[in-house]
This record gives structure tokens, C-alpha cells and sequence, in this order.
């Protein structure tokens, strides 16, 4: 089990109707395709017309998007402008500030042996695309790359989460009503509708999500050599040193741990400390726990909800009641799917909330003897999506970033780091493929072309054309070697 699951079923369609839906997807991707070819996404101009009507968009669907995340994942008005809305409205921002400069070619260097000649890369579109989202940050992980496919010069499908229903919705009225059906299209539904789509030929798919459905997307992709940005997860560390400011690291932990209830594909997965820093630590933990959503997270304003009883179920039947220091199963509701902010000591490597990435309210906390066997844990599983270390010693961060490998790594900060427009986002291994945000997501949506130009004269190639003989062959030879 992982990440951003996109884990429900629909009912069968009968032969008709699939017939139809497939008819429409077809026309769909036909349609985007012709619009491509037609050259209705090359010009900056026409790029930033649709960033601006997205951006626009955003700022006066707000209110129904911020209702739709409070419906699907609790999540407060306060919430949903910190880590959904404002974060794609500063990744637009970002984006309409450099684009220009993006586009411009940038020179090469050819070398001696073949001047006189200029080379040039230059950054072209693609061409149509499908981005996959998830349903954990529903507006934030379509609306972001979304940005960075019409900032590449592309057209898009977007798929949103049928996990996420009331958000797939609000995301569907906002696409369909704010921006040129000519750039982007919107595909709702499940199973079949994705399905159908992997069947198409894209020149990018660009999809977050679990491991699993993750290698679906890349066999799908590999039909039509189609290159593919994979947004993966995994079970993300976190290194407590000893020395280490515990107060400040306890609420830098419990944030990123315990926002949108746990399910964040970067949320801190469990922490390892020595038992010594772990006895220290626990109060602190404990009252930032009581600091952010008081000592009733049930009746918090700012505390979210599981996105349903299926993921309900599958985090309550990992805590251990008797290793809850904290939370616990007793107060869980499965009727408004809350699960209270769960942190259990003593926990055992082979115990079941080791076995699979938790994406929910639980911490776990392990003992370690210190860096030397955090670091080896670490190396001993998948690459992780991001790893975590609070320490005051240089020398073992240093460590961590040398000899650890994992999709980003965080020193003294969990979770903020992904809503940075300048600092790219991916995975690496079991945790994905390819990363984007700001610059690095408009490279992903392009292609670095090189171009080339010699002057016909003086025709200096005429040296390395045969025959070779002579004192050709003997300069040839003696400049290839």
C-alpha cells in the first residue's frame, strides 16, 4: 500500500456506453492534438493569456474549491490556501515572472573542430499531454504541473481523483469554465476512464500516485515510447540527533507529520532517535501535539479528516494501543473517518506499521544507537521520497546527504520545502521518476533541442571528407586519438 492511491472502482459499463466514453476520450486527445499541430500553444504570448485565465480562474473559484477540500479531507479554509490554492497561485506567479527568459536559446560551445559554427539549445514543446492526479492534494498536484505543461507550450488532459470526488468536481468546473478547451480538457471518472486514456498516445504523461498503479502508467507509456514523469512515494525518515533543539524539532515533526491528517506523500514516516534523545523527546512531541490541535483534534478547526473508510480502516488496524503514547484507536470515528494525531514508542522493525507506507495520523518511533544505524536502515530500503534530519553537528548532516539516497533531503525542516517554486520536487528509485516546480517543471514539459549552424563557406568539413590518405590520414589519425 502506498501514497496518493487512485484505489476506487466504478460500476461495469455495458458495451455501449464504453463504446461511447471511449468515442469522447478519443475526440478529446483528436481534438487537442489538431490544436497542438495548429500552433495554438507556441507563442509566449498565447501561454501567458492562459496562465492569467488560470490564475484568474483560481482566485474566483476559490471558495468552491476550499468547500470541496473541506467535504473530501476536512480540511480548514486556512489549510487549503497554505499548502493547495496560494501554492499553485505562487507557482503561476513564478512562472509568468521568468517564462521569457526560460524560452530564450541558450549558446553552445561546438569546439574548434568544427568551427566556424554557432549551436544554440533551444526548448520546445512536446505536444499533448495527460496529467494523472491524486487525491490527497487534489488542486495543488493537478493545478501545479498543469502550470508547467501550458508554461512548456502543451496540451493537456487532466485526469483528477475520483477519490476526491467533490474536488474532481469543483477541478472540472474550474478547467472547463476558465480556460480554452483548446489547451487543456478534463476526463472525470475511475478504473475504465483511466484505462482508456493509458490506451492513447501522449507525448508526456505526468502522473502521481502509488508504486503500483505507477508501473501500470509506465507499461502503458512504453506502447508508444511515451516519456513519463512518475510522482511516486515511500516511507520518508526522519533522523533525530542528539543535541538537537527538541522543542522546536518536535513541532517542525508534528506539523509535517500530522497536516491533512498524515496523508502527504512526504510526511515524516517514522522517526529514529537513540533511547536516550527519544525519552527527551517525547514531551515535546506530546505538547505540540496539545499546542496545534488541542487536547480534542476531533474538534479542531485545523485538523483534517481520512479521505475515506477504506483508508480509514487500513491506518486504524496499524496502531498498537499499546504503544500509543499518544492518540490512539479509542477516540477513532469511523463515521466522520477521523483518527486522532497517533504517536507510538517502542515499535519493532517487522511491526506492521514498518511493513507499507503509513500515509495517515501515525508516527512511530524506533530506536537507533545513532547515525551510523539510522544511515543504515535507510540504505537498507527503498529510496525514499524525502528523508529528514534534525542534528547540530555539520558532520552528520553531511553524512546523511553523502551516503543516504532519497528524492530530496530536509535538514532542520519537514514538509515546507515542497511548496518552493525554486527548488525541484521528485522522487528517485521506488519513489519516482522525473521532477518538477518552477523551472524544472517547464524543462520536463519541453524538449532541450540543440541546433546547429555552419556556414557552407569555407567548407572546412572538406578535411574529414575520404579519401584518406596521405597527410589526411596522418593529421585524422592524430587528432582522434
Amino acid at each position: 500500500m502506498s501514497t496518493h492511491e487512485h484505489d476506487t472502482t466504478s460500476a461495469d459499463l455495458t458495451a455501449p456506453d464504453e463504446a461511447a466514453l471511449r468515442s469522447r476520450i478519443e475526440a478529446d486527445v483528436t481534438a487537442l492534438r489538431e490544436s497542438f499541430e495548429a500552433g495554438t500553444t507556441r507563442s509566449l504570448e498565447a501561454r501567458l493569456a492562459q496562465l492569467e485565465a488560470l490564475r484568474r480562474g483560481l482566485r474566483l473559484e476559490e471558495p468552491r474549491l476550499a468547500r470541496a477540500l473541506a467535504e473530501d479531507l476536512g480540511k480548514s479554509r486556512t489549510e487549503s490556501a497554505m499548502t493547495e490554492i496560494g501554492v499553485v497561485a505562487q507557482e503561476i506567479s513564478h512562472v509568468t515572472k521568468h517564462l521569457k527568459a526560460w524560452l530564450r536559446p541558450t549558446s553552445l560551445s561546438l569546439g574548434a573542430m568544427l568551427a566556424p559554427a554557432t549551436g544554440q539549445l533551444r526548448r520546445e514543446p512536446l505536444g499533448t499531454t495527460l496529467i494523472i492526479s491524486p487525491w490527497n492534494y487534489p488542486v495543488n498536484l493537478t493545478l501545479a504541473p498543469l502550470v508547467a505543461a501550458i508554461a512548456g507550450g502543451n496540451t493537456a488532459i487532466v485526469k483528477p481523483s475520483e477519490v476526491a470526488p467533490a474536488t474532481s468536481a469543483a477541478l472540472t468546473h474550474l478547467l472547463r469554465t476558465h480556460l480554452d478547451p483548446g489547451w487543456v480538457r478534463v476526463v472525470e471518472g475511475a478504473v475504465e476512464e483511466t484505462t482508456i486514456l493509458l490506451e492513447q498516445r501522449f507525448d508526456l504523461i505526468f502522473y502521481t500516485g502509488n508504486g503500483a498503479v505507477g508501473r501500470i502508467v509506465a507499461r502503458a507509456a512504453a506502447e508508444h515510447l511515451t516519456p513519463t514523469v512518475l510522482e511516486l512515494g515511500g516511507k520518508s525518515p526522519v533522523f533525530v540527533d542528539e543535541g538537537a533543539d527538541l522543542a522546536t524539532t518536535a513541532r517542525r515533526i508534528v506539523w509535517g507529520k500530522f497536516t491533512n491528517a498524515g496523508q502527504t506523500c512526504i510526511a515524516p514516516d517514522y522517526l529514529m532517535a537513540t533511547p536516550r534523545t527519544i525519552q527527551r523527546l517525547m514531551p515535546h512531541l506530546r505538547r505540540a501535539v496539545r499546542a496545534m490541535y488541542s487536547g480534542k483534534p476531533d474538534r479542531s478547526l485545523d485538523y483534517g479528516r481520512m479521505v475515506n473508510t477504506k483508508h480509514f480502516d487500513r491506518v486504524l488496524a496499524l496502531i498498537d494501543d499499546d504503544k500509543a503514547i499518544c492518540g490512539g484507536t479509542d477516540t477513532a470515528d469511523r463515521e466522520t473517518r477521523f483518527i486522532p494525531p497517533t504517536i507510538m514508542q517502542g515499535v519493532d522493525w517487522d511491526d506492521p506499521v514498518m511493513g507499507e507506507e503509513i500515509f495517515g495520523p501515525v508516527l512511530p518511533i524506533l530506536t537507533v544507537s545513532g547515525p551510523d544505524e539510522a544511515i543504515a536502515r535507510i540504505r537498507s530500503g527503498d529510496k525514499p521520497l524525502t528523508a529528514y534530519v534534525f542534528s547540530p553537528r555539520r558532520s552528520v548532516e553531511e553524512r546523511f546527504a553523502e551516503e543516504t539516497s532519497s528524492g530530496s533531503l530536509a535538514l532542520g525542516v519537514t514538509l515546507a520545502h515542497v511548496g518552493t517554486t525554486g527548488m525541484p520536487f521528485g522522487g528517485v528509485g521506488e519513489s519516482g521518476m522525473g521532477a518538477y516546480h518552477g523551472r524544472t517543471g517547464f524543462e520536463a514539459f519541453t524538449h532541450a533541442k540543440p541546433v546547429v549552424k555552419k556556414p557552407l563557406t569555407p567548407d572546412t568539413l572538406r578535411f574529414v571528407y575520404p579519401p584518406y590518405r596521405g597527410m589526411k590520414r596522418r593529421l585524422l589519425r592524430r587528432l582522434f586519438r
